[in-house]
């Protein structure tokens, strides 16, 4: 006989049927109930045989890593899962992240975006400012030993650099990633995509004046190494005055929205925060991306509809440029765009009316102060008359 007992029976069937399930014979496209059985023998149903991990064991894998930077080798643990599954099912995630929620959660502003935006910093005192702008680095541990010269830079570590844009409630707009820690922000803003759009003459328009200027294209606040463009605006290296040094405090304090994002985006994925272990830059690319898209996903579900007047689920959901073969822009007009764009004059004009327009609202408080302390002192001597009387 082929078995001694039943529990070698089961065994040898159990055997038998994962032996069948693996060669893939001809019956392995057959639905039937008896799939997977051995002719004269009992009947082994796919349906009560536990066989692979289930996709929520998978996505929590991933999720754990992203958010908490768990190794994937102390996942078995907790969800009772392999390293190597854990690694392929992160892959798998970030890639249908992507897929799925990057047209909308990481996209340039539209119409409806720029309008709400230059209103709410029109009200900070900077109308025309579409947000700030700034890189954030990222430790890369298992860099190759070959590559950790061109990677290192001010930190000393192997790095890679995140150059984004961020507007006042924490929404990222621009990501530009995998440029190597060895480069300074003028150097990832010359291969940055930012203002492709703008020179290629896809971008919404924008309209704005200040002091009585005209201007045509909303600036970002920048820090004192970007350079002096007529899209950046820059604090007053050690300001003087009176309204300077205003105005260096209120560009200083609007220009943290970016730090501030930043923050947020290390503090809820972890992940970014410390040393990367992954060996390709895909993979890494990837990972920023989604952290990217899930921390714009946050920032969306808690923000507060009531006071900011917008809502993000009546944008179109196709937001892809159409493309037309009729009509191409000439050579030179995306010639004069990208001057336009790096014109100091307008640089300088632009941060003057900037100025201009402090100093003035710095005289209006002024006097409203004076009035205020007249106010006062005219009360306090009247009491003290009707003191004395």
């Amino acid at each position: 006989m082929l078995f001694d007992d039943d529990s070698d029976d089961e065994f040898q069937l159990l055997a038998i049927a994962v032996i069948e399930e693996e060669e893939g014979k001809a019956n392995e496209g057959q639905t039937s109930g008896r799939r997977g059985s051995i002719s004269g023998h009992a009947v082994i149903e796919r349906d009560k045989v536990a066989i692979g991990l289930s996709s929520l064991q998978k996505i929590l894998a991933a999720f754990r890593m992203l958010a908490y930077r768990v190794l994937a080798n102390s996942i078995d643990e907790y969800v009772r899962i392999g390293e190597r599954t854990v690694i392929e099912s992160l892959k798998k995630f970030v890639k249908a992240i992507i897929v799925v929620f990057g047209d909308k959660y990481l996209r340039s502003p539209n119409n409806d975006d720029i309008a709400r935006l230059l209103e709410f910093n029109s009200r900070r005192g900077f109308p025309g400012m579409l947000g700030s702008i700034d890189c954030m680095h990222w430790k890369w541990k298992n860099c190759p030993v070959a590559w950790q010269g061109m990677y290192s830079g001010h930190i000393h570590e192997p790095t890679i650099i995140l150059e984004a844009v961020a507007s006042y409630d924490l929404w990222i707009w621009h990501a530009f990633f995998g440029l190597t820690g060895s480069f300074n922000d003028i150097n990832v803003l010359e291969r940055s995509t930012l203002f492709n759009d703008l020179a290629e003459g896809c971008a919404p328009l924008i309209n704005y004046s200040i002091n009585g200027h005209g201007y045509t294209i909303g600036y970002y606040l920048a820090d004192g190494i970007y350079p002096s463009w007529s899209t950046f605006v820059k604090t007053i290296p050690s300001p003087k005055e009176n309204k300077n040094k205003h105005f260096a405090a209120s560009q200083e304090s609007a220009r943290k929205d970016v730090k501030r994002a930043f923050g947020v985006l290390q503090s809820c994925f972890a992940i970014v925060r410390g040393s990367a272990h992954f060996w390709d830059q895909e993979t890494l690319s990837d990972i920023m991306k989604v952290c990217i898209i899930m921390h714009n996903m946050i920032v969306e579900d808690e923000r507060e509809i009531g006071q900011l007047d917008f809502n993000y689920d009546m944008i179109e959901e196709n937001q892809h440029v159409s493309v037309s073969h009729e009509h191409t822009p000439k050579l030179y007009e995306f010639i004069q765009t990208h001057h336009q764009i790096r014109d100091r004059q307008t640089h300088s004009q632009l941060q003057a009316d900037l100025l201009s327009t402090y100093g003035k609202n710095m005289e209006s408080k002024e006097k409203l102060l004076l009035q205020c302390h007249d106010i006062i002192a005219l009360r306090a001597r009247l009491a003290a008359g009707n003191r004395i009387g």
